[in-house]
């Protein structure tokens, strides 16, 4: 009898299923010997400790790295001036040469939690600035919250946003959407901006507007600088590279101001990447005061847009972001 119960309890327990787990684990990457690495066994994150602070890869496990990577940069340190390097980080907006481009250069003070980890930065004697990045990773799926924070740590209070740039991979296509769309005479106000820089080309071939969404195409043959914002409550975007998709989401408050003519959104391209950005509301920060930029990123496998067409963008891209929220 006993004999009996006991195989039916080791039967039981190989029948269960396994409950997976989110894991922070030191690790090499690419030249610096003290990254972090944060997967649920599905999709992974390396967080750098050398310099930052910075989420340099994004990716299913085993598979491609969704964010750029400068490969002359990578294992470097302590650099006088700003690196691009690649990979995903906070900034302040709005874009001074000096105080957005302060450099990161140093190591960062890495905090494992229960579902991942906070890379802080030291104060930036620049700006007197306090960067960190926290991640947020359920025990299965592809989502991930990421917070990204900035403090104040000087003795007056300052005015600024928190911006965050993810420079994704080469030879992929973003596509982001507008408020929703209306017919006239039925609606008559206006919904948002659409922001220009100084070198914003609309007739550029690797842009696309429908009625509804934005397509940016990277180039690798194309060096020209191209730059384009707008304004979404529901601020996302998603890039598609090699049959896979990144979607990035963040929210916005029409009741405050945002830089740039009032952005919540900014994509930025060139030959070497693409950006995608969020833009926090622009607010007075006290001495020791935080303010924050919450982002829920997600990836999916087997994604291709064959059409740049309203119909075959919600086809793909409302399935994604349905599939990307996690609260």
């Amino acid at each position: 009898m006993f004999r009996a119960v006991l195989l039916f309890f080791v039967a039981l327990s190989f029948a269960l299923p396994v409950q997976a787990e989110v894991k922070v684990e030191k690790t090499a990457y690419k030249g610096w010997n003290n990254c972090y690495r944060v997967s649920n066994g599905e999709v992974e994150l390396i967080v750098t400790g050398d310099v930052g602070p910075r989420v340099i890869r994004f990716g299913f496990v085993g598979g491609q790295n969704l964010f750029k990577e400068f490969t002359d940069q990578m294992g470097m340190s302590g650099e006088e001036k700003f690196q691009l390097r690649g990979g995903d980080r906070v900034w302040k907006a709005p874009e001074d040469p000096i105080a957005t481009w302060a450099p990161d250069n140093v190591p960062v003070e890495i905090t494992p939690t229960a579902t991942g980890l906070i890379a802080r930065a030291p104060v930036e004697p620049l700006t007197n600035l306090q960067k960190e990045i926290e991640i947020s990773m359920p025990p299965s799926g592809t989502s991930v919250t990421v917070s990204h924070r900035i403090t104040n740590r000087s003795l007056f209070a300052l005015e600024f946003a928190p911006w965050v740039l993810t420079m994704m991979t080469p030879g992929g296509s973003e596509i982001t959407g507008f408020p929703p769309r209306g017919t006239h005479p039925a609606h008559l106000e206006a919904t948002n901006p659409l922001v220009m820089w100084a070198y914003t080309n609309l007739a550029d071939k690797r842009l696309t507007f429908t009625k509804q969404y934005l397509v940016l195409r990277q180039d690798p043959m194309n060096s020209e600088a191209q730059k384009v914002g707008l304004f979404n409550r529901n601020t996302w975007a998603v890039y598609l590279l090699n049959g896979e998709a990144f979607v990035k989401r963040a929210t916005a408050d029409p009741t405050k101001t945002y830089t740039d003519f009032g952005c919540s959104f900014e994509t930025f391209t060139n030959n070497e990447f693409l950006e995608i950005e969020t833009l926090g509301p622009l607010t007075k920060v006290e001495p020791g005061h935080t303010v924050e930029q919450v982002e829920q990123w997600s990836l999916a496998r087997n994604v291709n847009l064959t059409q740049v067409t309203d119909d075959a963008i919600d086809g793909l891209v409302l399935p994604l972001l349905r599939a990307g929220r996690t609260h």
